[in-house]
C-alpha cells in the first residue's frame, strides 16, 4: 500500500474508535446528562455555524451565543438559517435582474427590428406600386410606339 492509502486506513480506524467510544461514553451516562451531552454537541456545531454573513449589516450579523443557555443556541442557528435563506434570496434576485436585463436588452432589440421590418415593409409596397405604375407607362408607350410604326408604316406605303 502506499503511504497515503496507510494514512488514510488509520484516519478511518481513528475515526471509527473515537465513535465507538463515545457511543460507550452517551450508554454509560444517566439519563439527565444524555440530554446534556446532545447539547454540548450542538454547542460544539455552533463553531461550524460561526460564519461572517457579508450580505448583512454588521448590526444584524449573528450574535454567538452565550454556551451557558440552550435557548441561546437555539436562536444562534435560527438566526444563522436565516441569514442563509437572505444570502440565498439575494443571489436568486441577483440572477433574476441579470435575466430581466438580458430580456429587455432583447425585447428592445425586438423592437428595433420591428420598426426596421415596418419601414422595409413600407418601403417595398412603394417599390411595388412604382414597378406597377412603370410597367403601366412601359406598356403604354409599347403600344403608342406599335401604333406610331403602323401609322408611318401605312403613310409610307400610301405615298407610295
Amino acid at each position: 500500500m502506499e503511504e497515503k492509502e496507510i494514512e488514510e486506513e488509520e484516519s478511518r480506524e481513528g475515526d471509527e474508535r473515537q465513535l465507538r467510544e463515545s457511543v460507550v461514553d452517551i450508554f454509560k451516562m444517566p439519563k439527565w446528562s444524555i440530554t446534556e451531552f446532545m447539547w454540548r454537541k450542538d454547542v460544539k456545531d455552533v463553531g461550524d455555524l460561526a460564519r461572517t454573513f457579508p450580505d448583512l449589516e454588521q448590526r444584524l450579523q449573528p450574535v454567538p451565543p452565550c454556551g451557558s443557555r440552550r435557548e441561546s443556541v437555539q436562536v444562534y442557528k435560527e438566526h444563522c438559517r436565516m441569514a442563509r435563506e437572505f444570502h440565498q434570496v439575494k443571489h436568486e434576485m441577483s440572477l433574476l435582474e441579470d435575466r430581466k436585463r438580458k430580456l429587455l436588452a432583447e425585447l428592445v432589440e425586438d423592437e428595433k427590428v420591428a420598426v426596421q421590418i415596418a419601414r422595409l415593409e413600407e418601403e417595398f409596397q412603394r417599390l411595388a406600386e412604382e414597378n406597377r405604375n412603370l410597367v403601366t407607362v412601359h406598356n403604354e408607350r409599347a403600344q403608342q410606339l406599335e401604333r406610331l410604326c403602323l401609322s408611318d408604316r401605312t403613310s409610307r406605303d400610301s405615298s407610295s
